[in-house]
């Protein structure tokens, strides 16, 4: 994909545990951020994507109070029930359709007035795992992160260092809710176990907030400095929790490859400059080194010992902070985007990486990483 759909513009919304603020105003004011940011109108606007999920609003239909403060009044309008790297896929198809030039994509979330982990369980076997109360996101999650260790040899202290990685990282990041600079893996793994071997620091907290991105046609970015442009996109979609083995991220690896092809990406290590990963628990990003093609299987913990994924390693993962550093869910992977776009412009402020060309953003949904998309993102 050469230069057909850039991303123009973006913004953010600081990341809280409680924002004070109703979905409909959070939304307005990331929508309205972006729509500035790309010197644009609301009128400009050809089509627009929401990002958010009937569980966690409360209310079927999710997105029909979001159509004003979104801009898509008398729009194009459409949403989708997973993170909002699935929503920038959905408006990049409208783009390339040739039926729209620009589109912006909003995702947002407010765990402040949903029950944490309880609409997670709504996934699950209806007639099995719901009903037994056992399987959850984090103890999913817990034996994913157990498998992986015993396959890949990966200790806790080698989790526990990538979260500290990710804090540290995160008190350069202005937006993010959850920050420990100078972190340790002492400090993580002292921190409240959950399910074995998962301690809250190496958890995504979840939080209110939002985030926006305008993209556009080759001839409506051929007006704006400083175009992202998006040279590959893959996506899949694996099995069911109980029914696919947990020790790798196996359809991380197919949405990679497929991307990687698209975008001409032969060797991701030595070709990708900087990585933003969805990281829900400290130990996927362990594994998605592995998926993403930075390393050999099963050798994300040598990899991440050898400092390569530090701010000022050959290859920076997660400088922002990553989803360990503000989860908002449905906004998540759409940072990691913006993120991505930020380091090839130059505009991360303190925690920019120098020398950013090409970026892999990547996003997720499902309990352990059941759906993942990524792509490749490049300057001029």
């Amino acid at each position: 994909m050469d230069k057909e759909v850039a991303i123009i513009a973006y913004a953010q919304l600081p990341y809280e545990a409680d924002n004070n603020m109703s979905r409909e105003v959070m939304v307005l004011k990331a929508t309205r951020a972006a729509i500035e940011a790309a010197g644009l109108k609301r009128e400009d606007l050809d089509t627009v994507i929401t990002a958010n999920n009937d569980y966690n609003d409360g209310r079927t239909i999710s997105n029909m109070r979001l159509v004003e403060p979104a801009g898509s009044w008398h729009k194009n309008e459409s949403k989708v029930e997973m993170d909002g790297t699935f929503g920038v896929l959905y408006a990049l198809t409208r783009i390339l359709s040739g039926d729209h030039d620009i589109a912006l994509v909003v995702g947002e979330s407010q765990a402040s007035v949903y029950g944490g982990i309880l609409p997670g369980i709504m996934m699950l076997d209806p007639t099995f795992d719901r009903q037994r109360w056992l399987l959850n996101e984090v103890s999913a999650a817990a034996l994913q992160a157990s498998a992986y260790m015993a396959a890949a040899g990966v200790s806790a202290e080698q989790i526990a260092a990538v979260a500290a990685k990710n804090l540290d990282n995160a008190a350069l990041n202005p937006f993010a809710l959850r920050s420990l600079k100078g972190a340790d893996a002492k400090k993580v793994l002292a921190s409240r176990p959950l399910y074995s071997p998962i301690t809250e620091l190496m958890t995504a907290p979840r939080c209110d907030g939002a985030c926006a991105v305008v993209m556009a046609s080759a001839k409506a970015a051929a007006k704006v400095e400083k175009p992202v442009w998006i040279k590959g996109v893959g996506f899949s979609h694996d099995s069911y929790v109980t029914e696919r083995s947990l020790d790798s991220m196996g359809s991380l690896k197919l949405a990679a490859d497929a991307c990687y092809r698209q975008a001409g990406i032969e060797d991701p290590a030595s070709q990708i400059d900087l990585a933003e990963v969805h990281e829900c628990f400290a130990h996927e990003e362990l594994m998605a080194y592995e998926a993403l093609g930075f390393c050999e299987p099963l050798q994300g913990g040598v990899f991440f010992d050898s400092g390569a994924t530090r701010l000022d390693g050959k290859l920076p993962v997660n400088a922002s902070g990553g989803a360990l550093g503000a989860n908002a869910e449905y906004a998540t992977g759409l940072a990691r985007i913006i993120e991505a776009a930020m380091q090839i412009r130059g505009d991360a402020g303190r925690h920019q990486v120098k020398g950013v060309k090409t970026a892999v953003a990547h996003g997720q949904t499902g309990i352990c990483a059941q759906e993942n998309i990524v792509y490749v993102l490049g300057g001029e």
